[in-house]
């Protein structure tokens, strides 16, 4: 294909059919607002009530639109699966069961494909929700429940290429996912459960105590003890605080290197001196049983950021959560 330049005439079209596109679209989803009846709630008790599967179906761009809100579905509490109907009647309708619930994706309403699967569906007893633009058409007239995302016109200046239809169907499509998560109270903790591998969630599923450093990476001192000894006990965990508690072993303070080290520049002989003269007293403190991200905020709270906070069990240290292990760990 020969390389070809937008000339200043070809920029302002372009413009104008981007804006163009975007208004016909954006005033079709808006005017599916007024379609929200009893039907789009019949909708979703059918989805909540489906003791299999939400089987999503459709050809063509429906079928590309299908794919998406059925990951929709799935990520946000309703098991659910795309079947594309040409594979369907070569077999892959052995996917769908009688206890589940059928979304059909159908612009027209009578696409062969979906048509020609329609009397096993029956057989089968799937009930069935119709996403369809036209009303009176044969998959409409067999669905239990029908949503209406007819639009006016396609953005495409041909009025060819599915635009505006396929992207009324989605956003329906997202309309219906999200009342059905709502009403099964589905919550962040519950989508991070779906997402383990992704940002939110580490965030939502982490525990302080799966981050936290216990055992010989914890180090722990009494208040008696030099800065010399505490010193030691840090370098020796590879940590950079140590933990300083009482005689029954409940935290009384924190000794960083940093305070060590700023003893030493105010007097060369500070490593003989109790750790009691450097501590902090009562520093913030976590449960192991906290979210990792909890820990975080508490660190970054005012006066100032830390970098390490012990974690307490009735009052005893039991382990330290460090800045750079959140980080590593992608909290932060």
């Amino acid at each position: 294909m020969t390389p070809q330049s937008v000339t200043d005439l070809d920029r302002e079209k372009a413009i104008v059919r981007a804006v163009d596109t975007l208004t016909c679209e954006g005033e079709a989803v808006l005017a599916l607002r007024d379609r929200i009846d009893d039907s789009f709630v019949q909708a979703v008790e059918m989805i909540l009530n489906c003791r299999g599967r939400l089987v999503v179906t459709g050809m063509g761009k429906s079928g590309a639109v299908g794919r998406k809100i059925a990951g929709t579905f799935s990520s946000t509490g309703t098991p659910s699966v795309f079947m594309s109907p040409a594979e369907g009647v070569h077999g892959d309708l052995g996917m769908v069961t009688g206890a589940d619930v059928i979304l059909v994706l159908s612009n027209s309403g009578e696409s062969e494909e979906i048509v020609s699967i329609l009397p096993t569906l029956a057989r089968l007893g799937v009930r069935i929700i119709a996403m369809v633009g036209r009303l009176e058409s044969t998959v409409a007239s067999v669905a239990d429940v029908v949503l209406n995302v007819s639009v006016a016109c396609e953005a495409c200046p041909l009025g060819l290429a599915p635009t505006t239809s396929t992207t009324a169907a989605l956003a329906m499509g997202d309309a219906l996912a999200l009342a059905v998560m709502e009403a099964r109270h589905f919550t962040k903790e519950d989508y991070a459960i779906f997402h383990p591998g992704g940002a939110l969630g580490r965030k939502l599923l982490l525990r302080v105590s799966d981050i936290m450093r216990t055992g010989d990476a914890l180090a722990v001192v009494t208040s008696e003890a030099t800065l010399r000894d505490a010193m030691f006990a840090i370098t020796r965990a590879g940590a950079g605080a140590a933990c300083v508690v009482d005689s029954d072993g409940k935290l009384i303070g924190i000794i960083t290197d940093g305070d060590i080290r700023r003893a030493l520049l105010a007097d060369d002989r500070a490593l003989l001196k109790q750790v009691a003269e450097s501590m902090t007293r009562n520093p913030r403190t976590i449960s192991p049983d906290r979210l990792a991200t909890e820990g975080l905020h508490l660190m970054e709270a005012p006066p100032r950021m830390i970098g390490e906070m012990p974690v307490v069990v009735d009052g005893k240290p039991v382990g330290m959560l460090m800045l750079k292990d959140l980080a590593k760990a992608g909290i932060v």
